[in-house]
């Protein structure tokens, strides 16, 4: 059962889920402190995903505590979570192609979650205004007005990056934010995040080293759904077992 530690925004404990006898995920457990971006990393099959879908309740332990703020995930509905201030972010983008920038942060608006709160919805000047400020942190303030469509795919991420960061969410997951990104825009999508992490907590899936190195207040090593090693990049870099593992020494 979850416990409120003020030290830490997320506390997975012993978490465990199993797929027809198969661990995906063994007996893991790391905590997150407030503004920290946690970058988890790994070899494919590591388990790394599945611990995404763990937190944000799209798949359900098979043991062991995941809790957030004092309140325990694993007993709460996918909804439920969003609501109490988890974002998830897939690999792939899923932005509205046909719908402009600027609508497509409108419609990710946190005033239209229930239904009377929909109907209620209009676009006032407050609305407005966070939209521009959102579009001005992920650089898009020059493409409000266009089709999402014609966005580059480094700016459909950060697009739908923006359109979780409208949400206001505590915690943020980002599944391989630069795969398929340009040299340039990894380095921006860096200063990005390092610049989201002043107001929240962000855990990252990510293959590019370059850009971890970037990004990371702590990295977490995954191996065959076990924590291998954590610590500062530097620390998991010089960790024989990591080297092990990724080099197959």
């Amino acid at each position: 059962m979850a416990q409120n530690n003020p030290n830490f925004i997320l506390m997975v404990e012993d978490l465990t889920v199993s797929f027809d006898g198969f661990k995906a995920v063994d007996n893991l457990s790391f905590y997150v402190e407030p503004n920290e971006c946690r970058v988890i990393i790994g070899p494919n099959g590591a388990g790394k995903t599945t611990v995404l879908d763990l937190i944000c309740g799209r798949t359900r332990a098979t043991s062991g505590s995941i809790g957030f703020k004092g309140q325990e995930l694993t007993r709460m509905r996918e909804d439920k979570i969003v609501h109490s201030g988890v974002g998830r972010k897939f690999q792939t983008p899923s932005v509205y192609e046909d719908l402009t920038v600027f609508e497509n942060l409108e419609i990710s608006y946190p005033r239209g979650h229930s239904v009377f709160g929909a109907l209620a919805f209009k676009r006032d000047a407050g609305v407005t205004a966070r939209i521009e400020e959102i579009a001005e942190t992920i650089f898009l303030s020059e493409m409000l007005q266009s089709r999402a469509a014609i966005l580059s795919h480094g700016q459909k991420q950060w697009l739908e990056i923006g359109m979780l960061l409208i949400q206001d969410p505590e915690l943020m997951m980002l599944d391989e934010p630069v795969a398929g990104m340009s040299v340039a825009e990894r380095r921006k999508t860096a200063e990005l995040l390092n610049r989201i992490i002043q107001d929240r907590s962000v855990i990252v899936i990510e293959h590019d080293m370059g850009f971890v190195a970037d990004i990371a207040t702590r990295v977490t090593v995954m191996h065959q759904g076990k924590r291998l090693s954590e610590g500062s990049m530097a620390h998991v870099q010089a960790d024989p077992k990591v080297v092990e593992v990724y080099l197959g020494h």
